[in-house]
């Protein structure tokens, strides 16, 4: 796992840590694309690529844009046109028809899709990690994940990853909530300032501008989480830590257990090595901390990007990652 951003409580895991970069390291070790290559930098890079981000109002579009000013900046001739999309599992399938060259997802989602693996989607890398956000009004009843038991909720949008893991999460857990609605960020968000519905769950960065923009207006709470993880881990092991949301970042919202899960930058089969080079060096390449402008841009870090659990880097971000590695 990534170490805890500034402000976030992160339950220690050293067995588990271990693990995922021993893991990374035996393919840091296992070649590829010779290290010479990424060691002399990107070629020129494509006229375009295409990046798959998240919905409007989700912490994906504000990295994704980052990522896209990086890239462009290493390679002027290079244009990175962002789509606002439904999230991970959307863009699994943007990535798996060639209709992204790019795509931003949680490592849950990822981890046990067919379409991702050696010679297929694979990863440039890991970049932040998400928690998952339980929004209900400040007055609302529901105080843990079982009050959601018969009520109203949001579980993110269609083939988001906030719904891929709330559902995991509500059938681990043996919660069945009354009616649920399939909504993104923003739409959740209204949804509940309007009464329709009375939670929802996001799974994004924080701050999410969703989430900030409806504190400002209406007094919410984030419901506590604190068994999410070994609950989810269980079934999907290496994946999901402990987490906590620190007060004070969303306004009148007290410090809040939850559960991380990290996000990986994907790329679709078949993009040539040099794109995938060019990629990772924007990516991960300390000359790239300029173009952060979002908190979770900030947390990406090279020490920690081969932690992509049982995704596999690409082999071309294996070569620039042997010859730059701190």
């Amino acid at each position: 796992m990534t170490a805890p951003p500034a402000g976030v409580a992160r339950a220690r895991c050293p067995a588990r840590r271990a693990v995922l970069v021993a893991g990374a390291a035996a393919a840091l070790g296992a070649g590829g694309v010779t290290a010479v290559r990424a060691a002399r930098g990107p070629a020129p890079g494509p006229a375009t690529l295409v990046l798959a981000t998240g919905p409007l109002g989700a912490v994906f579009v504000e990295v994704g844009r980052d990522v896209a000013r990086a890239v462009e900046a290493l390679a002027p001739g290079t244009r990175v046109r962002t789509l606002v999309t439904a999230a991970s599992v959307d863009n699994l399938a943007l990535l798996a028809a060639a209709r992204a060259d790019l795509g931003l997802a949680s490592l849950d989602a990822v981890a046990v899709d067919p379409r991702a693996g050696p010679g297929s989607i694979t990863t440039v890398g890991r970049v932040y990690d998400s928690v998952l956000h339980l929004v209900v009004p400040a007055a609302s009843p529901v105080r843990t994940l079982a009050g959601c038991a018969g009520r109203r909720v949001s579980v993110g949008a269609a083939g988001s990853g906030t719904e891929f893991t709330t559902r995991r999460l509500l059938v681990t857990a043996g919660v069945r909530p009354g009616s649920t609605v399939r909504l993104a960020q923003a739409e959740a968000m209204a949804a509940l300032a309007a009464g329709s519905i009375e939670a929802a769950f996001s799974l994004t960065g924080f701050p999410t501008p969703a989430i900030s923009d409806l504190a400002r207006r209406a007094p919410v709470r984030l419901v506590p989480l604190p068994g999410a993880a070994p609950a989810l881990g269980a079934g999907l092991p290496r994946v999901y830590s402990p987490a906590v949301v620190p007060a004070g970042i969303y306004p009148g919202i007290v410090a809040t257990p939850t559960v991380a899960v990290p996000n990986l930058l994907l790329v679709r089969p078949g993009l040539p090595d040099a794109a995938v080079s060019l990629v990772t060096a924007a990516l991960l390449s300390a000359g790239s901390r300029r173009f952060w402008t979002h908190p979770d841009s900030r947390r990406i870090d090279v020490r920690t990007a081969i932690a992509t659990g049982p995704v596999p880097l690409h082999p071309a971000a294996v070569a620039w990652l042997r010859a730059h590695k701190p």
